[in-house]
């Protein structure tokens, strides 16, 4: 599971690096723009961080954290899936799709990865 977070947690942080690119906060019709996207990024930033804490130390909410984090890898594709069929022009240069496309391949990972933890810890 250590291993699905990782790159869960690498490719939605890399996806808001280039995000700031594309003034994200635009899309969303955030208030406040670069204000209040980088107060929603110093808020789910640090709980990204401290679930891998949790994933790492192997404590009782890493099933919680692993769970939000591929929730998190899942739900930022599928929103940007639905921007780009809505027509939406940003995120459309190669690295930014692949940033998207490694969100859900790693929310999959990750969720493949707690499915069998918790088979295991039912054999057991």
């Amino acid at each position: 599971m250590e291993k699905g977070y990782f790159w869960t947690m690498c490719a939605l942080f890399l996806h808001q690096i280039d995000a700031a690119f594309w003034h994200e906060w635009d899309m969303f019709w955030l208030p406040g723009g670069i204000q209040g996207y980088l107060v929603f990024n110093a808020v789910a930033i640090p709980v990204v961080l401290l679930g891998y804490r949790h994933i790492v130390t192997g404590t009782r909410k890493a099933v919680v954290y692993a769970s939000l984090c591929s929730a998190l890898g899942a739900l930022t594709f599928i929103i940007h899936l639905g921007f780009a069929l809505a027509g939406y022009e940003q995120f459309h240069l190669p690295v930014s799709i692949l940033l998207i496309v490694l969100c859900l391949a790693g929310a999959l990972w990750l969720a493949v990865a707690i499915y069998k933890q918790g088979q295991a810890r039912n054999l057991a």
